[in-house]
């Protein structure tokens, strides 16, 4: 069972759900996604383990840009998170391999009364490893209670672009839901193989003490994107240069670029009022990263998206 008792911001939501206490089977998914060549030189999906609600059927290999690239959608089969679910997603691409993983849909954060939801997630790249997650925006619901913690551990020479997309909440509900969950703490920490730490970032949101839509924070937007790219000093000079940020009053849509410590890499952020064009940024920027070190072009995305 996944532990989240270091982080104090959740002791007030430790209450046992009284419909379907936490560990129940169906609240505990699990994930394991084993990346590697094989003999061809294909990238390929070789090692598979889920556990319900987390569903992963098989690798697919339709980008135009990368075709012996694996493309593979995480679904759930539980509908959205609710009261003490905890699901963990552990990611491992071996040395040379690469690949590309999204969600079949949005990720829906139910209301809870009781528990919260959490998330765990671990990535490991070997050498010149190659990883762009890029799952569909997280939509927290009044009164949510979620927290996510990430490790990545990579080598030096790999590549991952890593996203997450939050939205406001459900803002065009019958009753208006712009901030209304209790609270969203998602934390991300990377080291490199050997244990050398390279980054840690926290943020803790908590709406009915502070609101987001306030000046310094999200200024009136509804939808934040964050991205991480870690890459190659070269890499990551390449992809600084030829990515601007911006503020545009008329689509209402703003950008930001930034420097990593230690040398590792960017740090990409969005803020936009609709998730469509928050995601088109996000996409675009993929495909500048994808350009400047695979030398690929990133297709653009299937029009149901």
């Amino acid at each position: 069972m996944m532990d989240f008792s270091a982080a104090k911001e959740m002791a007030p939501y430790l209450a046992e759900p009284k419909a379907m206490p936490v560990g129940t089977p169906g609240k505990s998914g699990y994930l394991y996604l084993g990346f590697e060549l094989d003999a061809r030189g294909r990238s390929i999906l070789r090692d598979l383990e889920r556990h319900a609600p987390l569903i992963v059927q098989q690798e697919l290999y339709f980008d135009e840009g990368m075709p012996d690239m694996p493309c593979v959608y995480i679904l759930s089969s539980g509908g959205p998170n609710v009261d003490g679910d905890r699901y963990e997603q552990h990611f491992v691409v071996r040395r040379d391999a690469f690949a590309h993983v999204s969600t079949g849909a949005a990720t829906k954060l139910a209301e809870m009364r009781y528990n919260y939801s959490g998330l765990r997630q671990c990535f490991e790249l070997e050498e010149n490893a190659y990883l762009e997650f890029l799952p569909e925006p997280t939509i927290p619901c009044r009164h949510t209670r979620f927290i996510a913690d990430t490790t990545i551990r990579i080598d030096p020479s790999a590549t991952l672009f890593y996203a997450e997309i939050y939205m406001s909440g459900r803002k065009y509900f019958e009753s208006g839901e712009r901030f209304a969950y209790d609270i969203l703490s998602v934390c991300t920490r990377a080291e490199r193989p050997d244990g050398a730490p390279l980054f840690r970032e926290k943020f803790i949101v908590r709406p009915g003490q502070w609101s987001p839509s306030s000046l310094g924070a999200m200024n009136g937007y509804d939808v934040f994107a964050n991205v991480l790219v870690l890459t190659p000093p070269e890499a990551a000079d390449r992809i600084y240069d030829c990515t601007a940020a911006f503020i545009d009053p008329q689509q209402h849509l703003a950008a930001g670029i930034t420097r990593l410590p230690n040398n590792c890499g960017l740090l990409y952020k969005v803020l936009g009022d609709e998730s469509g064009p928050v995601k088109r940024l996000v996409r675009a920027f993929c495909s500048t990263v994808r350009q400047a070190v695979k030398k690929r072009p990133l297709p653009e995305e299937f029009p149901w998206r």
